[in-house]
């Protein structure tokens, strides 16, 4: 366990500096940017060495491996993002759970989590998830609205008891005219957010990023970036 903590304060460290100078290069100070460490496939033990470290927001993917986790975790003061494709099916028990819902991608689920956040008590903060690779009316390859329907779709969340809009989020595409442009992507959906934000002046979430293109994002202007194997590493998947 010692030897797996001074592995992720290394991890944690590096990324951290990474942060930091893109912060610099972009003329952004470092706490405009938020670290989420995307913790999915690893124990509840390195979630707890992370909060050791300093982190508090956390990630997670799949509600099967996040609900066991978060509850093994309940007593540390951490930010739980949910980032994967939802399926109605288990919004009851995210809801339970999630501070944070980025892949909110359909008004159907808009209205699942509602009813899940009521009866639960709580308040979700939900982004929208944008596909940049899909034309209007099409899910995109890795889940997400078309931009043109973020706005129905941001309308609905703020509409709705239990939910609180948050924000946008992306992940970078692998088809269409964003393929393999990170920081153009990251770019448009910074103006996708100005749109939303100037009917929703409190959604300034920006979620964009991961370990590959953390840079791209903060320069584009990212508030939250999603890192996972550049701070857990490579190891032995669970299950």
């Amino acid at each position: 366990m010692t030897d797996r903590r001074t592995e992720l304060a290394a991890n944690l460290a590096a990324v951290e500096e990474r942060i930091a100078s893109a912060c610099a290069a972009a003329g952004r100070k470092r706490e405009e940017v938020t670290l989420i460490v995307v913790t999915k496939t690893y124990p509840a033990e390195d979630v707890r060495l992370l909060h050791e470290l300093g982190a508090r927001h956390v990630a997670e993917n799949r509600d099967q491996d996040a609900a066991p986790k978060a509850a093994a975790c309940a007593d540390l003061d951490l930010v739980w993002h949910f980032v994967g494709q939802l399926q109605t099916n288990k919004v009851r028990s995210v809801a339970s759970y999630a501070d944070v819902v980025q892949s909110v991608d359909r008004l159907k689920l808009a209205s699942s989590l509602s009813a899940a956040a009521v009866r639960a008590e709580r308040e979700l903060s939900c982004l929208i998830q944008v596909a940049l690779d899909a034309e209007s009316g099409d899910a995109g390859g890795r889940g997400g609205v078309a931009p043109g329907g973020v706005e129905e779709l941001a309308a609905a969340i703020d509409g709705s008891p239990g939910l609180r809009l948050g924000g946008l989020m992306t992940v970078a595409p692998l088809a269409g005219p964003y393929a393999g442009r990170q920081q153009a992507a990251f770019e448009r959906l910074m103006e996708i957010s100005a749109s939303l934000r100037a009917g929703h002046p409190a959604a300034n979430m920006v979620s964009a990023g991961m370990s590959a293109d953390l840079e791209q994002a903060v320069a584009a202007g990212a508030t939250h970036v999603r890192v996972g194997t550049a701070v857990l590493g490579v190891r032995p998947r669970l299950g």
